[in-house]
């Protein structure tokens, strides 16, 4: 009877060690697309930071036009405050922070083209150095930024589909991995913007 309770015990321990190394693999990866999905989330902030970053030089450039149109420079300003004001934890991102975050640059990118169609009545800006070469940057980074939130969602859909497999989001739900939200695409995204068309 002890050698037949022995050899339970061994199985029993088996069975065990088999499930904590099986479930100890699920939360390795768990982590591991978790951490690729933050890298793709801070790759969006750094061109979203790059093009915030261009705004101080587009606008010494176009105060030095005293005629162009203040309100639509402050509107600019204005929308770049906001932006850069709102700060996410990519650690535990939510539907509603990504909104927050789309909103506001949402905003930016809506007061850019304003200022940049508004621009167009002014042939000695839209010829000046500096205003050409924000042009082309700015024009870089926005096809940077729909690129990297590509990569992003790519990222975010591995994850959230190996996140909710059973038995894995058993795991995830008993060690707090939350689903990850997804970068909506602005109405009218799938449009290029028409005011970079050389004349």
């Amino acid at each position: 009877m002890k050698n037949k309770g022995s050899v339970n015990a061994i199985i029993f321990a088996v069975i065990v060690a088999i499930l904590v190394g099986w479930g100890v693999s699920k939360y390795n990866n768990l982590i591991s697309k978790d951490q690729y999905v933050q890298s793709k989330w801070s790759n969006i902030e750094t061109v979203y930071q790059k093009r915030t970053n261009l705004i101080p030089n587009l606008e010494r450039t176009i105060r030095s036009y005293s005629k162009f149109e203040k309100e639509t420079l402050t509107q600019v300003i204005q929308a770049r405050s906001k932006a850069t004001g709102i700060t996410i934890d990519p650690t535990n991102l939510t539907e509603a922070d990504m909104a927050r975050f789309q909103s506001a640059q949402g905003e930016l990118t809506g007061a850019l083209s304003r200022l940049m169609a508004v621009a167009e009545s002014y042939p000695n800006l839209k010829a000046d150095q500096q205003y050409l070469n924000f042009q082309r940057e700015y024009t870089a980074i926005e096809n940077s930024i729909r690129m990297e939130t590509v990569n992003y969602n790519n990222a975010t859909v591995d994850y959230n589909t190996y996140r909710n497999h059973f038995p894995t989001s058993v795991i995830a739900n008993f060690t707090n991995f939350k689903e990850k939200p997804y970068f909506k695409a602005d109405a009218g995204a799938n449009k290029a913007p028409e005011v970079f068309k050389d004349e």
